[in-house]
């Protein structure tokens, strides 16, 4: 039986995002040079990675480059959130973009926008600088009484200020705030019942939080995207975003917020999140697997 011959080999990898170890973060799949992909075999890759995103790095005619991301259910994602960092960071650490010896600034497709990636050394290490869009609010929950069921929790558990609503600065997440961090670990959403409570406020997933006592300008946080096939984010950027503007927008913080997320699922993350004014994620990553895609 003669070896299995293939026509294409794409350079790939595993980049764990707002990562300060390896396997901590949220890992992402990058695939280079996915200009001749068929959009059903881009989300084939995607299944056959199986992680939370894959993105597909690609020739852009608006921008240095363009980013195509599916979820391991094929569900394609746009917004600029762990999904365009780590692509990013993949090509910076893999010497694909030139020397970053000082800050340089990349623009990016994504998502039909055109955004601006700052990638800057830092102790040896790249960092990565993304400006999302401008914030976008729905009105608020008038009734929280589905929301905590499909949460699997009290409806005191869920705080009335500020209060739930989507915001969207490129993905449009609805935000909750719990009574506390224990509230955070114990909620267990129910599938149908969430993704109905989604599919009412046309939110696409769940960012969960609650403030840390010690430190107000820190949040805990869970992500819950059922929508996409994507049952709970150790890291996500297009919902970090707009929690730091939202909050902002409340009077509640000034400047920058830092989000710790991932961590019950033993996968910690933090997410840096400065207004100046549309939201900026900022966060590093450890490329952890090299290697070639037959096709």
């Amino acid at each position: 039986m003669s070896p299995q011959s293939s026509t294409a080999a794409l350079t790939v990898g595993l980049i764990d995002v707002f990562a300060d170890t390896s396997l901590s973060g949220n890992p992402l799949a990058v695939v280079e040079d996915a200009d001749g992909l068929s959009e059903t075999l881009m989300r084939r890759i995607a299944s056959e990675f199986n992680q939370a995103e894959t993105t597909f790095v690609m020739r852009s005619s608006r921008a240095d480059l363009k980013l195509r991301s599916f979820t391991a259910a094929g569900a394609e994602v746009g917004g600029a959130g762990h999904n365009a960092l780590g692509a990013w960071l993949w090509l910076a650490e893999e010497g694909k973009l030139g020397p970053i010896e000082a800050p340089r600034v990349f623009r990016q497709e994504i998502g039909g926008e055109v955004l601006p990636i700052e990638l800057r050394p830092v102790d040896g290490r790249i960092y990565g600088r993304m400006r999302q869009s401008a914030l976008k609010l729905g009105p608020a929950l008038a009734d929280i009484r589905p929301l905590a069921a499909a949460l699997g929790l009290a409806p005191d558990d869920i705080r009335a200020e500020p209060a739930p609503r989507v915001a969207d600065t490129g993905v449009a997440h609805l935000l909750v705030h719990l009574r506390d961090t224990a509230a955070v670990d114990r909620a267990e959403p129910a599938s149908k019942g969430l993704l109905k409570v989604l599919g009412a406020v046309f939110a696409e997933g769940c960012y969960v939080y609650a403030f840390d006592g010690s430190a107000p300008h820190r949040a805990y946080a869970r992500f819950f995207n059922p929508t996409v096939g994507l049952w709970e984010d150790a890291a996500t950027g297009t919902a970090a975003g707009p929690l730091g503007a939202y909050l902002e927008s409340e009077g509640l913080i000034s400047g920058a917020i830092e989000v710790e997320q991932g961590t019950k699922m033993g996968r910690r993350s933090i997410l840096r999140v400065s207004l100046a004014p549309e939201p900026e994620i900022s966060g590093a990553g450890i490329i952890v697997m090299r290697g070639r895609l037959s096709l």
